[in-house]
């Protein structure tokens, strides 16, 4: 998307929380600000919202802040109404007026802020894309929660008493869950003893009834996955969670206007960090999703090992002298070209 200010007339800035949300109408040529209005976030909200943007002019533009947390409901709402719809992040505290906060006052600097940029964003798409961000934070959760588990599982056995101890020593991974999950009370335990027996069992089952809702979201994945971009398994190293991770990030063709902005977007491109003569040094990039990036890293890790093309260049980069991790950022860079150009070019509906 180019400009605001050559499509539009006024910008109407929204600054998105729970319960309420402020917007705030700028002029486009001038900056002034020509009305501001706080609405609740329902339907019947949204429905005023529109109306008071009805009463000021028909060409215009929106800059929300959280199109895909807090405004939600309005972005759809919006969109489903033909809007012109742009994306925005939040701002860190410093960034704010000599960091003065209010409602109306982000919604004011919402609205200037996308006037000021020369590529604007906009919201991710919903459908398939939203139904994969679901599934992936619900499997994340489930994932993080089972290690949670078995890392409390493996202390526990690490300090139980000697007649529990004796029952894991030598024993790891999954079958220490089995053993664990069916631990029975013994008559002639002492407190500790029956206590440790007891929690113990009920962590090892825990452990399997999130092994098996991750299972479970993981099938689901795979089934959204081959019915919208059943291609991208083709490729080397992309299984069904990191083409979902890779989906929801780009969303839908033409929202990444660039390879280069997709490797912004994965924290993978490189940020110069030059000064006089020095022209050739680079920071590492530690922005932009960090879920995606992980998803690119699965992908150069998986090619280094099976892929012969690609354990010919690390050996060559290798011979020139550069290290693993700088031979790693190059293959990512590679990497996230190939999959912006299909993308782009390959199929997008079921």
């Amino acid at each position: 998307m180019t400009s605001l200010a050559e499509i539009a007339d006024i910008v109407i800035g929204v600054d998105t929380h729970v319960d309420t949300h402020t917007a705030a109408i700028v002029d486009t040529t001038t900056g002034a600000v020509l009305d501001e209005m706080t609405i609740a976030t329902t339907p019947p909200g949204y429905q005023d919202l529109l109306t008071w943007a009805d009463d000021h002019c028909p060409a215009r533009a929106w800059a929300i802040e959280g199109t895909g947390s807090h405004g939600a409901g309005l972005t759809r709402a919006l969109t489903s109404a033909g809007e012109v719809v742009v994306e925005l992040d939040r701002p860190q505290r410093a960034a704010r007026r000599h960091g003065a906060k209010s409602d109306p006052l982000d919604a004011i600097r919402a609205a200037r802020e996308a006037l000021t940029r020369p590529v604007l964003g906009t919201p991710r798409a919903g459908g398939q894309r939203q139904a994969l961000s679901v599934l992936l934070a619900a499997r994340r959760s489930a994932v993080d929660a089972a290690t949670v588990a078995q890392r409390q599982l493996f202390s526990l056995i690490v300090a139980a008493p000697e007649t529990l101890r004796a029952t894991f020593r030598g024993v790891t991974g999954p079958e220490r869950v089995k053993r664990a999950a069916v631990l029975r009370a013994h008559r002639g335990d002492d407190v500790e003893t029956a206590t440790t027996r007891q929690v113990l069992r009920t962590l090892a089952r825990r452990v399997q009834a999130l092994t098996t809702e991750v299972d479970t979201l993981e099938k689901q994945i795979t089934v959204l996955v081959k019915a919208w971009r059943a291609d991208l398994l083709d490729l080397l190293g992309v299984g069904p969670i990191v083409a979902a991770t890779i989906l929801c990030a780009w969303s839908h063709p033409g929202r990444i206007h660039s390879e280069a902005a997709f490797a912004m977007l994965a924290g993978i491109a490189p940020i110069p960090a030059n000064s006089g003569r020095v022209t050739t040094r680079y920071r590492l990039n530690r922005y932009g999703d960090r879920q995606l990036n992980r998803a690119i890293h699965t992908i150069v890790l998986a090619r280094q090992r099976y892929d012969e093309a690609t354990k010919t260049y690390t050996a060559r980069r290798t011979a020139e002298g550069k290290t693993p991790r700088e031979i790693r950022r190059c293959l990512k860079r590679y990497v996230i070209r190939d999959l912006y150009r299909t993308l782009e070019s390959g199929p997008t509906t079921p």
